[in-house]
């Protein structure tokens, strides 16, 4: 079973639930301040099955179901064990995305944040990376991966200064980092396949 639709399912399920109960949300904030006093370094994880309102739900869940598709069809044809490194490259990208914050904001009482924006970048860019220029369809409108990807981490940079909300806009940079490293512990040689293609453009 693909594990990126069943984490699609749960998290859509988690979020819908924590939209209701407030404090449910609150429990399961990536709340570094709290962490750090009160152990609760469950929220590491946590964090990543809720979201701020629907809009953001809806983008981070079509970008995991689609991208997670083709994303376990790669894993399937270079791994006997599609399964466990789908679960390792989301679950360690929740984390990796999610260090920085927790490093910095660890003595601030007023930061949280929440989404699974970090792991969902690390599976959209470990997308771009074997398929440069697989087409998007960003709000119905063709776009090469290579440049969605490029986009996105600009509109993230701005975001993240701009501040404003408790999504964590920096975690997409840092996911999408780990996305791109991910392949060194499954085939190095997707980083020589990524130039050739990157260099030879294909839109089929």
């Amino acid at each position: 079973m693909n594990p990126f639709t069943v984490l699609t399912f749960i998290t859509a399920g988690v979020s819908i639930l924590s939209f209701r109960n407030r404090r449910l949300l609150n429990n399961l904030l990536l709340y570094p301040y709290i962490m750090v006093r009160r152990n609760q370094w469950y929220r590491i994880v946590t964090h990543a099955f809720i979201h701020a309102d629907w809009m953001h739900l809806l983008f981070n869940m079509i970008a995991l179901w689609s991208f997670g598709e083709f994303v376990f069809h790669v894993l399937a044809g270079m791994t006997a064990s599609p399964v466990l490194h789908g679960l390792v490259l989301y679950f360690t990208a929740i984390l990796f995305s999610s260090f920085p914050d927790i490093v910095k904001k660890w003595n601030n009482p007023d930061y949280a944040s929440l989404g699974a924006s970090g792991a969902v970048s690390a599976v959209v860019f470990f997308s771009i990376l074997v398929d440069p220029w697989m087409m998007l369809y960003v709000f119905f409108i063709p776009c090469p991966g290579i440049v969605f990807g490029i986009a996105y981490l600009f509109y993230s940079n701005y975001m993240s200064k701009k501040g404003g909300d408790i999504i964590n806009h920096g975690a997409h940079l840092y996911g999408a980092i780990f996305g791109l490293l991910y392949p060194v512990f499954v085939q190095p040689a997707i980083y020589t396949e990524f130039i050739h293609r990157l260099f030879h453009p294909s839109f089929l």
